[in-house]
């Protein structure tokens, strides 16, 4: 459980509204959609080395999107574990049209 929220649902209002930037969210799509490309050739090429570009790729992007065009700081620094999800489930729900990219 992360501090501050009883559960991952408290938790991603919270999330959305630290992403309510357009660009923002698209970087962080595109950093997401870059970690599973990532994933795949570290699979495929079985070179675990892959694996940090995934890190880098998905951070990358993302910290892009707060620092320059949220001007927030990543809920991964206060809340880990249920950002990782939250960048998931909002990948998720901008393919599902649920959140507009």
């Amino acid at each position: 459980m992360d501090e501050g929220f009883g559960s991952f649902r408290e938790f991603y209002p919270f999330y959305l509204g630290e992403h309510s930037n357009r660009t923002s969210r698209r970087l962080h799509f595109i950093g997401s959609c870059g970690v599973l490309v990532l994933v795949v050739v570290a699979i495929v090429q079985r070179d675990p080395w892959w694996l940090l570009g995934a890190l880098l790729c998905g951070y990358g992007f993302a910290w892009i999107g707060h620092f320059v065009f949220e001007k927030n700081r990543p809920a991964t620094f206060r809340h880990p574990l249920y950002s990782f999800m939250g960048d998931w489930v909002m990948f998720k729900d901008i393919l599902t049209g649920r959140i507009r990219f």
